[in-house]
């Protein structure tokens, strides 16, 4: 089960997933649960996204349609 917080940092990635507002434990979590991927980028740095699992956690939340 999510945390509240994991449940708030997915919606602030879905809207800003460049956010430096997010908590580093979150991230670590929804990663773990394959609901963020973080991607390394060329330019050395790394590209937060939802995976289709973490749509899916919004979608049932009511986040998105």
């Amino acid at each position: 089960m999510l945390s509240l917080h994991e449940i708030a940092a997915l919606m602030l990635l879905e809207t800003d997933s460049q956010s430096e507002d997010l908590d580093l434990g979150d991230l670590h979590a929804l990663c773990e649960r394959q609901l963020v991927l973080l991607e390394n980028l060329a330019s050395g740095h790394a590209q937060r996204r939802l995976t289709a699992q973490g749509r899916s956690v919004l979608k049932s939340v009511g986040r998105i349609h």
